[in-house]
């Protein structure tokens, strides 16, 4: 049976940009809860709670997993389950913010009982570098999967694709809402678009070639093309999409470092990660089209206590979403084996 969904209300949470909710919701589960290790797995881009690879029964199977929406994701407080005027632009901070106050304020975590691990995939990944940089004391260890401390050029440049499939459909009415009529504009055009736009970047040219998406289960290519970019995005809200995107665009661990009007200019990405004192692991894929496995290897050699494991696969980007068994299987075992380090 899958875990409950449980929802924390903060009352009055001020945004990075300014805006305050009267009430900002985080939805999360509690895995595993009478566990004494205890970790933390932020959703990812167009995750969900349930459909997050959180490791229960293999690498945490000892650990009380808190897996936290991220802001956008359409679980917790995003623009289309929000009345009230949601942030025009988000921020990796903000869901810092409020995962800290769910796991200090609600479920009564402190730096006595830290968090033992922070495991992210993809735009969780770069979450989980901003919990290492902004919780230095609260945060034990950090596994990082298929992502990056600064967004690429060409990692943001990608994303205007699938972006502007969007904001120039027919169907798409933008931002323009009246309070409690968001759920109302759902762009189902707009949303197929950006999924076309999208759905090749995720695994890569040798997948394709080796005609994966049979083991999926699926009989041919258009069967495969169907399902992704059809099924799969039902009952994606436009302006969700949008939101968690333009928070992807503007990831850089560099901000949680200060400085700069608004605390958006930050440290150089050398400077910034030389401060990170917590254990990182890095894994990347060689496949991965937008987190490149180089920026990774460059990065563990600026940070204080990194280490790099190139998961071996194919399957780009969807290899550190454990849809690739053999990868997951790895990922699980370097996992454990980077958790019972010293």
């Amino acid at each position: 049976m899958a875990p409950q969904v449980h929802y924390y209300d903060i009352p009055d949470f001020r945004f990075q940009d300014g805006t305050v909710l009267p009430v900002a919701r985080i939805a999360y589960l509690d895995i595993n809860p009478s566990a004494s290790k205890l970790a933390l797995i932020p959703t990812c881009f167009k995750g969900t709670l349930h459909s997050t690879l959180n490791f229960c029964t293999s690498a945490l199977r000892d650990h009380r997993i808190i897996v936290a929406a991220q802001f956008g994701n359409g679980e917790s407080s995003s623009p289309s389950n929000t009345s009230s005027s949601f942030p025009a632009r988000l921020d990796y901070r903000d869901s810092v913010a409020a995962q800290h106050a769910l796991l200090t304020q609600h479920l009564g975590i402190t730096t006595t009982t830290p968090i033992d691990v922070v495991v992210g995939f993809s735009m969780a990944g770069q979450c989980a570098y901003y919990w290492a940089a902004t919780h230095p004391t609260l945060v034990k260890r950090a596994v990082i999967i298929c992502s990056s401390a600064r967004t690429s050029g060409h990692n943001r440049q990608f994303l205007e694709g699938p972006a502007a499939a969007l904001e120039n459909a027919i169907d798409y009415a933008g931002k323009q809402v009246a309070p409690g009529q968001a759920r109302a504009l759902e762009s189902p055009r707009g949303v197929r678009a950006f999924a076309k736009a999208y759905s090749a970047w995720l695994t890569s040219a040798e997948w394709y070639d080796q005609e994966k998406w049979r083991e999926l289960g699926y009989n041919s290519l258009a069967e495969y093309d169907e399902d992704a970019t059809g099924a799969r995005y039902r009952g994606s809200f436009p302006d969700d999409l949008l939101a968690m995107l333009r928070a992807w665009q503007a990831g850089d661990v560099g901000v949680c470092f200060g400085g700069g009007e608004g605390g958006d200019v930050g440290l150089p990405l050398e400077d910034a990660l030389g401060q990170i004192e917590t254990p990182v692991l890095l894994m990347p894929c060689p496949t991965d089209q937008y987190f490149r496995w180089e920026a990774s290897e460059r990065e563990a050699a600026m940070l204080r206590n990194g280490r790099l494991e190139v998961i071996p696969s194919v399957w780009g980007h969807l290899a550190g979403a454990g849809v690739d068994p053999k990868a997951a299987a790895w990922m699980d075992d370097k996992i454990a084996e980077f958790l019972g380090e010293s």
